[in-house]
């Protein structure tokens, strides 16, 4: 991490939210939630979803059992029509109960019922 992490540029104006998610703090299950969050094993449906709304990027951040999700979409982004229309993707409703067994939710919640946007307290002012 001392490093960093690359960021992709987007050629439109952007906003992005940020949410948060407990998982299972079991050491298996929080290595399985990673191997199916990997590039190797990801649902390429579920990626595919994810970009036919409309979001330019996604990152999940693991610490502990704490989840961040950050996400860069457009700057006229409906956040609730693309989760209604993301919720209606291939595989999603799949995708959202395969990963509930690893999450402290309810099993058959959707992903916007999962996760609990964050509010930005601080950024580097102007």
């Amino acid at each position: 991490m001392a490093q960093g992490y690359e960021q992709r540029q987007s050629a439109v104006p952007t906003k992005r939210y940020v949410q948060y998610l407990e998982i299972s703090d079991n050491p298996a299950l929080l290595a399985e939630y990673r191997k199916w969050h990997s590039e190797a094993y990801h649902w390429k449906e579920i990626r595919d979803g994810i970009r036919a709304v409309g979001i330019l990027e996604m990152e999940i951040y693991l610490t502990g059992n704490h989840l961040t999700m950050i996400v860069d979409v457009p700057a006229d982004f409906d956040w609730q029509k693309a989760m209604n229309q993301l919720a209606d993707q291939p595989r999603q409703a799949e995708w959202e109960a395969f990963v509930a067994k690893f999450q402290n939710c309810v099993a058959d919640a959707r992903s916007d019922e999962k996760w609990t946007p964050m509010e930005r307290i601080f950024r580097l002012y102007e």
